[in-house]
């Protein structure tokens, strides 16, 4: 029954490339989709029994999907500081439930806060790993960790002042008991911060010491902000009008009984080094009246600041960003990789499932073991060159139109074979 082996063949044909268009218009369709991968399809032979050379017995064909899902997309730049990419191997662990959801993975990085300040795409909560400021992962880096990202875990910052450095010069021809004053700034755990008025008294030929007066509110000076410091300091010069020592050294400043409720403070005061000219030295002033020349008195520090952004960094830290200027570490975004990535389960909206054939996700840090680099404020195009597809669609026709010239011509064999019955 070679025509009816004839008619089943071309009807496979048909069936195989019908599969194959539905592929390329599913490939075209998402030309524009950020992180898609295309299908493409495979044809293979079938038999249905052995042949020889006086007799022959056609199969046909069937068709299989070839997911591509390790092609590598083209990395294009956003304005949205949240988009993120991966340069190589992985994907982004989502979930798409805040309590108890599965974990998906994907390469579609087009995240956005959501109105609770998690970073989302298309309903899919992005994980990622708690880290402190420096962008350190704590606890370790490992499924049991993730989280999903939220974005307002840290609303406000602030930070003590832990170091103040002095650049000036005190007047060697100052008398022995005369006294200058000069003020510092500095900030408490809260992010407030106070002015503290220093009184450097000359004790003796090239000695000094520093005392400090109560703290005041910096926006107010008739409001005190601690107790009184009981430190003070004591300061030589060499010969030379460098420094010379400090006592204690280092110097430090104790302040406690802060008003605002705030941790007390120990804050090392930098007066320069040893033997150098770098921080406090003691030279002729040249006037009439002797001065203190105030180079800088800086403290380090920050004040109460609300979070203003959020933007990921390359190699997937999420930085907070506040309005006192301060950036942060919050989290850092892991990698997933597989043994066996293109056999992963498609989903809609870009997201993909682990298989048995896939095996399981194995959590990187960006570009470490063999995981690709995570990008911020970039995406990953769509893999579909439509150049390529509209060439195999057309193809696709071709075959198709062929096929069905196949079952016209067996339509009328067939015809003909009944005529010849009759």
């Amino acid at each position: 029954m070679s025509l009816s082996g004839a008619l089943s063949s071309a009807i496979s044909a048909l069936n195989a490339q019908s599969s194959a268009l539905a592929m390329i218009s599913d490939n075209i369709a998402n030309s524009s989709t950020v992180g898609y991968k295309t299908t493409s399809a495979s044809f293979e032979s079938l038999v249905t029994s052995s042949s020889n050379a006086s007799a022959y017995s056609s199969g046909g064909v069937t068709t299989l999907a070839r997911s591509n899902i390790t092609t590598q997309g083209l990395l294009t730049a956003t304005s949205t500081s949240t988009n993120v990419a991966i340069q190589g191997n992985g994907f982004f662990p989502v979930t798409t439930s805040l309590t108890s959801g599965e974990t998906l993975y994907t390469r579609n990085g087009a995240f956005t806060t959501d109105a609770s300040g998690y970073l989302v795409n298309n309903g899919a909560y992005l994980l990622g790993w708690r880290t402190d400021a420096a962008g350190n992962v704590g606890g370790g880096a490992s499924a049991s960790n993730m989280e999903p990202i939220d974005t307002s875990v840290v609303q406000t910052s602030g930070s003590a002042t832990t170091t103040t450095t002095f650049s000036a010069n005190l007047p060697a021809d100052a008398a022995v008991g005369d006294t200058f004053t000069t003020s510092m700034s500095v900030y408490d755990s809260l992010g407030t911060s106070s002015s503290i008025q220093v009184t450097w008294e000359k004790t003796a030929d090239n000695t000094w010491s520093a005392s400090f007066a109560q703290p005041t509110l910096s926006s107010d000076s008739a409001t005190t902000t601690a107790a009184a410091p009981t430190s003070t300091v004591s300061v030589s010069f060499n010969s030379d009008g460098s420094l010379a020592s400090t006592d204690p050294s280092p110097a430090t400043l104790a302040i406690t009984g802060w008003t605002t409720g705030a941790a007390d403070s120990t804050i090392t005061l930098d007066l320069g080094t040893v033997g150098g000219t770098d921080g406090l030295t003691q030279y002729a002033s040249g006037l009439t009246t002797p001065a203190v020349n105030i180079t800088r008195i800086e403290s380090d520090g920050l004040s109460f600041g609300k979070l203003s952004n959020i933007s990921v960094g390359d190699n997937g830290i999420v930085n907070a960003t506040y309005s006192n200027g301060q950036t942060i570490a919050i989290y850092k975004i892991p990698v997933a990789t597989f043994a066996a990535p293109d056999e992963l389960d498609a989903q809609s909206n870009g997201l993909y499932s682990a298989t048995a054939s896939s095996g399981t996700a194995a959590l990187q840090e960006s570009g470490t073991n063999g995981a690709g680099t995570v990008y911020g404020s970039e995406l990953e195009s769509s893999t579909t060159d439509t150049n390529e597809q509209f060439s195999s669609m057309i193809s696709a026709q071709q075959a198709y139109s062929a096929a069905s010239q196949v079952i016209t011509a067996v339509n009328k064999m067939f015809d003909t074979l009944i005529s010849a019955v009759r």
